[in-house]
C-alpha cells in the first residue's frame, strides 16, 4: 500500500472512503467531524442516526469504525472512528491504533482502494501531533489491509509537518 502526504481539508479529496473523527454520538460535533457532516449533508445524518438506532444505541465506542454513505462529498463513503482523549495518566495508545487498524478492515470489506485520513485525536481530544503521527503510521504500515493508497490529509502546517518527518526518518 501507498502512503501519501496532503495538506488540506478531507472533505475535499477524491478518494474512495474518508475516514471521520467522530465523536461517539456519531450526530456531528466540531473539528473534523463537523465538516464532513456539514459538506457531506444530511444523507451522512441519516445514516448515523439509522446507526444510532439499530447498532449502536450508546453511541459508537472508542477504537472502533462504521460506515455510511459520504453524501454530497467526492468520496463513496465515509467511514466514522471515535479517537481517544489523551491523558498522560493512562496509556491509551492502543485504543488510538484500533482507529487505524479497525478503519483499514473496514475500508477492505467495503472495496475501498483509496483512504483518506486525519490526524484522528489531535485536536479537542489533545494527542501531541508526534506520538499521534507515530502511532498513525506504525499501524498502517502493519495493516494487511488491501486498499491501495492510505492518503494523511492534514489540516495545517504543524499536522503535516509532524508525519512527513516522522515518515522521512523511518
Amino acid at each position: 500500500m501507498k502512503i501519501t502526504f496532503v495538506k488540506g481539508d478531507i472533505t475535499e479529496q477524491d478518494v474512495d472512503a474518508i475516514v471521520n473523527a467522530a465523536n461517539h454520538t456519531l450526530l456531528g460535533g466540531g473539528g473534523v467531524d463537523g465538516a464532513i457532516h456539514r459538506r457531506g449533508g444530511p444523507e451522512i445524518l441519516a445514516e448515523c442516526q439509522k446507526l444510532r438506532k439499530e447498532k449502536y444505541p450508546d453511541g459508537l465506542p472508542t477504537g472502533q469504525a462504521a460506515a455510511t454513505t459520504a453524501g454530497r462529498l467526492k468520496a463513496r463513503w465515509v467511514i466514522h472512528t471515535v479517537g481517544p482523549t489523551y491523558a498522560e495518566s493512562k496509556d491509551k495508545s492502543q485504543l488510538l491504533a484500533d482507529c487505524f487498524r479497525k478503519s483499514l478492515q473496514l475500508a477492505e470489506e467495503l472495496g475501498a482502494a483509496t483512504v483518506a485520513f486525519p490526524a484522528i485525536s489531535t485536536g479537542v481530544y489533545r494527542w501531541p501531533l508526534d506520538d499521534a503521527a507515530r502511532i498513525a503510521l506504525e499501524t498502517v504500515r502493519a495493516s494487511d489491509a488491501r486498499v491501495d493508497e492510505v492518503r494523511f490529509v492534514l489540516f495545517d502546517q504543524p499536522a503535516y509537518e509532524a508525519f512527513t518527518a516522522l515518515a522521512r526518518s523511518d
